[in-house]
């Protein structure tokens, strides 16, 4: 690639990155800002009191503590499997693998693309966790990385999550029993997640990824920021200091016996494997957690040193625990007023059957912004969706693509999502939003086009 043709994608990147260093705000004041917007919005816009609205703020605040609580402990047992010896191991030779910006780069895309693809969940841990050992390992070769434009890298994979098998519209739609089987049945995801359109757009978009953010580098040596390798130093052979004294007593015998995380770690593998056999391969994210404490605990060194590992992790999570009630009460005001059905009714009204899936795409995206869970999106947006499309004669797989690519979307201009990705890499979200503006804009173009191609279905 020629330097000219590299400055035309450098070029087009910095002016977001100024953009979102100077006028984004941290993602805790971010939320309290949309709170307020839709406060406003729904006083304005909808019957509802300034009394009732402040009512359904309130009630909404809990609705997402088991979620919260499913999320922070997936971070903490993610963050403690990746540092276990084995698999520090095994992440700093995946971090030797580039032999370039370029590959460093385009390597975290593909695999944080990929492991969104797997589990939504998986892909931020692995994102955020690959991304840190690229950027050690490129540091040891003396390759120059914007570890920024690295760990945005990692993220951008995040954007064909809904494309894939832990789709929050598409598997609800295919449960027995879900609060739209009258309206539409049962649409298995052959209909949805595995469809060829699917798939294709699935991978073109990974690839135009890959290749796009490679081309974002920064040209200046000025302007890279390297990692800071010491920020990710661990004490991580404590645990084990004990079995070398004399005089140990019986609890540090018992603490350093790893027979017990063994034991327990196994014990989870048998619960897994079970749970597999009756539900078939159904990922959720107690699953996801419950993977990642079994692995973390039969690969630590002994109980104290899995404990130790996760004190170390428990560090990461305090972002997530103070923003989530928030979103939480931001869906509780969208759902309770009516507010969600006034701004779907608004955009469906301009639409034909021909482009209904492009403003059900575009209402996605626009909801994603206050809504920002998939699946608590879908519940709110997804009725009045499937009834404008059965007015409309569209097929309702239509629909369920269309909000789930919206939802994906502007997850690139929406923090609530880099909460865990950040916390990992040690970065703050300001660093790396001015370049995933870029791949918004990207895929704003890629997904809107398809879905009006796809039409009625």
């Amino acid at each position: 690639m020629s330097s000219k043709k590299l400055g035309i994608f450098n070029y087009l990147s910095k002016p977001f990155v100024k953009l979102v260093e100077k006028y984004y705000p941290d993602a805790f004041i971010f939320v309290i800002v949309l709170s307020l917007l839709t406060f406003l919005f729904a006083i304005n816009l909808t019957n509802a009191s300034p009394v009732q609205t402040l009512e359904a703020w309130g009630n909404g605040l809990p609705k997402l503590f088991t979620f919260t609580a499913q999320i922070t402990i997936i971070m903490i047992t993610a963050h403690a499997l990746a540092h276990t010896h084995p698999i520090e191991r095994i992440l700093s030779k995946v971090g030797t693998l580039p032999n370039s910006s370029i590959q460093a780069y385009a390597l975290v895309t593909f695999i944080s693309g990929i492991a969104s693809l797997f589990a939504w969940s998986f892909g931020l841990i692995v994102g955020g966790i690959v991304s840190k050992f690229v950027a050690i390992g490129c540091s040891k070769k003396r390759i120059s990385i914007h570890y920024p434009l690295l760990v945005a890298s990692a993220y951008s994979g995040y954007v064909i999550w809904h494309m894939g098998y832990s789709s929050s519209a598409a598997l609800f739609v295919s449960s027995e029993g879900h609060s739209l089987e009258e309206k539409i049945g049962i649409l298995p995801v052959t209909e949805t997640i595995f469809t060829t359109f699917n798939i294709l757009l699935a991978i073109i978009t990974l690839v135009i990824i890959t290749i796009v953010n490679p081309l974002m580098r920064p040209t200046n040596k000025a302007e890279i920021s390297e990692i800071d390798t010491n920020v990710f130093r661990f004490h991580k052979n404590e645990d084990i200091s004990n079995l070398n004294q004399e005089n140990r007593t019986f609890a540090q015998v018992i603490e350093n016996n790893r027979f017990f995380s063994l034991f327990v770690g196994f014990s989870l593998f048998v619960y897994i494997f079970y749970f597999f056999n009756k539900n078939g391969f159904s990922l959720d994210l107690n699953i996801v957690s419950w993977t990642f404490l079994a692995f973390g605990l039969i690969l630590s060194n002994s109980p104290i040193h899995y404990v130790k590992l996760v004190n170390n992790a428990a560090l990461t999570v305090g972002p997530i625990i103070l923003q989530y009630p928030f979103y939480a009460g931001i869906m509780g005001m969208m759902a309770d007023t009516g507010l969600i059905s006034i701004l779907a009714d608004n955009i469906t009204k301009i639409a034909t059957s021909e482009t209904l899936g492009f403003y059900s795409f575009l209402s996605g995206g626009l909801v994603n912004m206050f809504i920002p869970s998939g699946g608590g999106q879908w519940a709110v947006q997804g009725p009045v969706m499937i009834e404008a499309a059965k007015n409309l004669n569209v097929e309702p797989y239509v629909i369920v693509l269309g909000v789930a690519y919206g939802d994906q979307w502007t997850n690139m201009i929406q923090p609530f999502w880099t909460i865990p990705l950040l916390a990992i890499a040690g970065l703050h979200m300001r660093q790396i939003m001015g370049y995933t503006f870029v791949i918004f804009i990207i895929t704003g173009f890629l997904y809107g086009s398809a879905m009006l191609y796809l039409g009625s279905g």
